[in-house]
């Protein structure tokens, strides 16, 4: 491969004593000491550091020039794939049914409402696509009507830092009401009675910190509740029932809840169960009791227990459905007379429906048949219901939204996600694998292909990975994968240790002192993917973003003879700096995950060993494409940024190290639908331009 000359940044080293451990590192001058400011400003960032990310741009431009006409044609068939006019199922809440929808080629969907059971009426709560006009971000990441049908309330973000200013629409008279709070979080509710507002406010280094409670018309703020650890973020919420206010404060593996009553929304917040270090918890009230899932004693998985009090006290909980080791309680929602639970075992999910009177072990499952597919619970407004809403969908499989009478067992399919282009579900094969690890676990992994793909070891490989925070890689419905697959491809991706892919027990088993699991397990899913035909060594494209960006960093290091390519998004591979950096938003919340280096001589050995940038090696590294967010208070521009500095320093192949930052957008990248296909688009064409260039002409599959 052959390139224009890269941006050399100049080199500035700064020394580092640490726990009596020394470290230099030449580009920490890319981290602008007025970074809070340039999340909400990007117009000041340091003029040095812009001028460098700006030529980092044009050389990724200049580098891939000869991609410009297939990131086109691939944009194009992922926007082709998306129905242009698309609208969500509509969700009844009393007098209305609710819902959103595109008009044909807007980036941003219109809220609206209309008469329940109705087609006409339709009634304009927000149109974002207005909104979002003049904007080169915007993003509402939160929104909600009031329990009255008065008022309805948005978060939006138009810069990409996370911080939200809330606004309210009078919905008598459309008017939207004046100063809304800002510094938000996104974190909101309403009081069951819609009088009051309880909000979430981000602090100078964007930790949510505060909850605040004000007249939901307009009026004086009043502090509810202030989180002093520096490690804990705050959220808030109410039970399904409508009888409390709910304050939550957690951090990797330990929360704490406190309640309010719904009767007394000006009382002060009750503590619900006092935080323990390792103990996650979360409740909620089931008109006469109250149900908590908790990792507690020992309940590695979490078990259901019920408690009958008004309040909730620790010698007043029973439980019912206890814990079951592989077995993990993922989630709950409560109705009047059911309860359902998603339990994920083995990288499958499921869903069991209980009614209020079940024993333990009673229920029904509501499941499929697939080897690898997704269930998820779509939520609803109403309590005293017998009908929940889920949505299922698998690599072949379109999303379908199903509406399940609890008490029947019926399923009415309510829509099926539509393909505009077409999509014939038989012209693929979706597989599960299990690659076997190096101490005897098996990882599993689930893999899409076109029918008829060759086993041979010819085929280009993308495998994607994460394995942090028990996050689970999810088997889920991807128009856009579908352009690689289509051009002969295969996807697959890699249910690894850090993941709940097979309980939270696999999560614990990717943390922390037990981190490099993450990289030997997502190894093995490359190495036994050759093994049985499916890629072969040099033609892998690791896959991976935000601390699937660091998975991807540290296999660079470790077997950069396995890649022909890394496609890192705002990667988070610069641990060691990270974690010991205070001014940062993540740093004290992620200490659970990645340990502590500031006081734990230990915590920093470790992380030293994996940290990408810190292992950056002489070594033949394969072609790799990192992407940054100026606006992004999680993985901060400047990882990027040095980490493909310091790879070009000691790479000693000919592959061009390249970096994209996008100067208005956050963690998320781009905000529009279609804005958002274009970063994907570069990521495909990357990895066919660094893996099999002969073909980027390919127009993929008839």
């Amino acid at each position: 491969m052959t390139s224009p000359a890269p941006p050399r940044p100049r080199k500035d080293p700064r020394r580092i004593e640490q726990l009596g451990r020394v470290r230099l590192d030449d580009y920490a001058w890319m981290k602008d000491a007025n970074w809070q400011t340039v999340l909400r400003d990007p117009s000041a960032l340091d003029p040095e550091i812009r001028a460098h990310l700006e030529a980092e741009n044009a050389y990724l431009k200049a580098v891939l020039a000869p991609t410009e006409a297939l990131q086109a044609t691939l944009f194009e068939e992922m926007k082709g794939r998306l129905k242009a006019d698309d609208s969500s199922v509509p969700t009844p809440d009393g007098p209305f049914d609710y819902f959103s929808r595109y008009e044909a080629g807007a980036q941003h969907p219109r809220r609206v409402r209309r008469p329940r059971g109705q087609d006409s009426g339709e009634e304009v709560l927000l149109d974002e696509e207005v909104e979002a006009r003049g904007k080169a971000y915007y993003a509402v990441d939160a929104a909600a009507h009031s329990p009255d049908h008065g008022l309805y309330a948005w978060a939006v973000d138009d810069q990409g830092s996370e911080y939200h200013r809330i606004h309210l629409r009078d919905l008598a008279t459309g008017e939207v009401l004046p100063d809304g709070p800002e510094s938000a979080s996104g974190s909101f509710v309403f009081s069951p009675d819609s009088v009051w507002l309880f909000w979430v406010w981000r602090d100078e280094n964007a930790r949510p910190a505060r909850v605040f409670r004000r007249p939901a018309r307009g009026g004086e703020d009043v502090l509810v509740y202030e989180e002093s650890d520096e490690g804990m973020f705050l959220g808030v919420g109410v039970t399904a029932d409508d009888s409390h206010i709910v304050i939550g404060a957690h951090n990797q593996e330990t929360s704490e809840e406190w309640l309010i009553p719904a009767a007394d929304p000006l009382s002060p917040p009750v503590l619900a169960q006092a935080r323990q270090a390792g103990v996650r918890y979360d409740l909620d009230h089931w008109s006469d009791r109250w149900v908590m899932r908790t990792n507690a004693d020992g309940a590695v998985d979490f078990k259901l227990m019920t408690c009958a009090r008004t309040v909730p006290s620790p010698d007043g909980w029973r439980e019912w459905i206890g814990h079951q080791p592989g077995r993990l309680i993922a989630g709950m929602a409560l109705f009047r007379d059911h309860l359902v639970r998603l339990e994920r075992q083995n990288a499958c999910d499921r869903l069991v429906v209980m009614n209020r009177g079940d024993a333990a072990g009673g229920g029904h499952v509501v499941a499929f048949d697939e080897p690898a597919c997704a269930l998820n619970l779509s939520g609803g407004y109403e309590y005293d219901t017998t009908v929940t809403r889920f949505v299922y969908q698998s690599p072949t499989t379109p999303r379908q939204w199903f509406d399940y009478d609890m008490a029947t067992r019926q399923r009415t399919l309510r829509k099926t996600q539509v393909v505009p282009s077409g999509h014939d579900p038989a012209l693929y094969e979706v597989r599960r694998l299990w690659a076997p690890a190096a101490d005897g676990e098996s990882v599993p992994l689930t893999v899409l292909m076109r029918r008829g793909t060759p086993l041979d070891g010819s085929a280009p490989l993308l495998l994607y990975g994460y394995g942090a925070y028990g996050y689970p890689h999810t088997p889920s419905f991807s128009t856009q994968a579908l352009s690689l697959v289509d051009r002969g491809w295969i996807w697959a991706g890699a249910h690894i240790r850090g993941g709940s892919d097979k309980g939270w027990g696999w999560f614990l088993d990717g943390r922390r002192f037990a981190k490099k699991n993450t990289f030997t397990d997502f190894i093995a899913c490359a190495e036994h993917l050759a093994a049985e035909g499916y890629g072969s060594a040099g033609r892998i494209a690791a896959y991976g973003g935000s601390a699937g960006g660091l998975l991807v960093g540290a296999v660079a290091n470790i077997r950069p003879d396995l890649w022909g390519a890394i496609i890192a998004a705002v990667p988070f591979v610069d641990v060691l700096n990270t974690m010991s950096d205070l001014s940062l938003p993540l740093t004290p919340p992620e200490w659970p995950e990645w340990g502590n280096p500031l006081e734990d001589a230990a915590a920093y050995d470790y992380i030293a060993s994996y940290s990408p940038y810190d292992n950056v090696n002489d070594l033949p590294y394969p072609a790799v494409l990192a992407r940054a967010g100026l606006c992004d208070p999680r993985v901060t521009w400047w990882e990027p940024e040095k980490w493909v500095a310091r790879l070009r320093d000691h790479t000693t192949g000919p592959a061009p190290i390249l970096l994209s930052t996008n100067l208005e957008a956050g963690h998320g990248g781009a905000s529009g639908r279609f804005d958002h296909l274009k970063e994907v688009a570069l990521d495909y064409a990357f990895a066919i331009w660094a893996i099999t260039p002969e073909r980027l002409t390919d127009k993929g599959a008839a």
